[in-house]
């Protein structure tokens, strides 16, 4: 395994995140287990999640499930780098959600619970709270540091000019600010390239691309139809408007000899900024596929064609859309 700065911190990722969203809903406790294995033994130490995950009736499940992970052998929690996050409903009462110090603390607190675990190493912010200030919000990170409960602070589906409001008033109280964000990023979806990349470059903010696959369309979806299984959700929607981008990529990673999975985690370990795509298999052969895509490494005339296959936005903001 590789291993990289988180941003512009001192702390070593492993180049692949493991995600964990699948741990519950779709995957059972003990093949999750097994997942969980498998990675710390390949050398993957973040392992992300959220205090949303298992969703509906079982939101905290996922962290659950890591807990007991965890608790199982003790020697494996100073091995990984423990990412959970923070936004979203846990409960029917108004303060239960978003960004306000009561939620951010008592938010931690159970996660921390669940986690079985006395600190969380990254802490992330799911979403923006455009009601919140960030004097409030960097307020009560502050205070979570200070008493060891939080080690670094990173973000999740901001904008770019988000970013810097948030950099900028963590700055003005002298603090370090976020290390990581989160984003919508593959080779179908590429719009962070406008402004987000950039400004995560400019702030030393290491970017975490979330669905690296796009759902399944990136991952052979074609040739998974011919064994009658139907696309869903993301990748089901991309190849009903794009068809002919899916049918010309698997045939370039034919050409390429790689699988289309390992070839897309593969374009993003190669764009600059970024530094671990979350990968969120269903089970340990689903992990086994990702781990290949660390040693590929893809020659110019391959990215070349890849940009064919899925033009981006043009390059970075203003000049992608202006002279």
């Amino acid at each position: 395994m590789e291993y990289t700065h988180l941003g512009r911190s001192g702390l070593l990722v492993s180049r692949l995140a493991l995600g964990t969203m699948n741990f519950g809903p779709a995957t059972a406790e003990d093949e999750s287990h097994r997942i969980l294995d498998r990675a710390l033994d390949a050398g993957i130490n973040l392992v992300d999640t959220a205090n949303v995950y298992g969703w509906g009736e079982q939101k905290g499940r996922t962290e659950e499930i890591i807990g007991r992970w965890l608790a199982d052998d003790g020697r494996r929690r100073d091995k990984v780098v423990l990412a959970t996050k923070v936004y979203g409903s846990m409960s029917d009462w108004p303060n239960d959600r978003y960004l306000s110090a009561r939620n951010i603390r008592q938010a931690c607190d159970a996660s921390l619970r669940r986690l079985r675990t006395d600190r969380i190493d990254l802490y992330q912010f799911h979403h923006v709270d455009r009601a919140t200030p960030w004097d409030e919000i960097w307020q009560a990170i502050d205070t979570l540091v200070t008493e060891g409960k939080v080690v670094y602070t990173g973000s999740s589906n901001f904008a770019g000019w988000h970013l810097v409001q948030a950099q900028e008033t963590a700055r003005a109280r002298h603090l370090l600010g976020l290390v990581s964000e989160q984003s919508l990023y593959n080779l179908c979806e590429r719009r962070v390239e406008l402004e987000l990349l950039p400004a995560c470059r400019a702030y030393g903010v290491g970017l975490l691309p979330w669905s690296p696959l796009h759902g399944g369309a990136l991952g052979g979806v074609l040739v998974k139809e011919n064994p009658g299984r139907s696309a869903e959700g993301r990748a089901a929607r991309y190849l009903a408007a794009h068809r002919d981008r899916i049918e010309a990529y698997e045939t370039l990673c034919r050409d390429l000899g790689h699988p289309p999975a390992e070839v897309a985690l593969a374009w993003l370990l190669h764009r600059e900024g970024v530094s671990a795509p979350v990968v969120g298999p269903r089970s340990v052969a689903q992990l086994e596929s990702a781990l290949a895509a660390v040693d590929l490494r893809l020659e110019p005339d391959a990215l070349e064609r890849l940009d064919e296959v899925f033009p981006g936005p043009g390059g970075e903001a203003p000049e992608a859309f202006a002279w």
